[in-house]
């Protein structure tokens, strides 16, 4: 059962996670935490004129963490700060709700769909989503702290 969700398309985004790293002044930073399995994922954003202009991650997570990640890294330079928000939405009423899978650029999210029959592991799934609409709520409140990549707040 466990091999519907950690499939060779999961583990294939999950071992190839693009944009690792951290910027060095990054507008926002944001981290998701996994309670229950100790995932993390860290989210450094740049967004010009509403949308994505400079990302990077810290991903300390299992492979659905990763692979969700993964998915992110690939498309999100460009992607507007409201479809990213949608974004966040379609995965949650897709794990939890039976929902429809994103479409667009970010259809590979697809592979995850089966991940909806074990709640256990949606919360690492979604981290990197959470931590992006943190990284954009802080940028349009103008809370964001910047850190470089030494980790030092600037």
């Amino acid at each position: 059962m466990l091999d519907d969700i950690y499939n060779a398309k999961i583990l294939e985004f999950a071992g190839n996670i693009p944009r690792l790293g951290r910027l060095d002044t990054p507008q926002a930073t944001a981290k998701a935490h996994s309670r229950l399995c100790g995932s993390t994922v860290v989210v450094d954003l740049n967004v010009a004129d509403g949308k994505v202009c400079d990302f990077a991650h810290d991903v300390k997570a299992c492979a659905l963490g990763q692979a969700s990640a993964s998915i992110m890294a690939q498309h999100v330079i460009g992607a507007s700060t409201s479809e990213l928000r949608e974004l966040r939405e379609t995965m949650r009423a897709m794990l939890k709700d039976n929902g429809p899978a994103p479409e667009g650029r970010f259809e590979d999210l697809k592979f995850l769909e089966p991940v909806r029959e074990y709640k256990a592991r949606h919360a690492s799934t979604l981290l990197t989503f959470d931590a992006v609409v943190d990284a954009l709520d802080q940028i349009e409140h103008g809370s964001g702290e910047q850190q470089r990549a030494d980790g030092a707040t600037v």
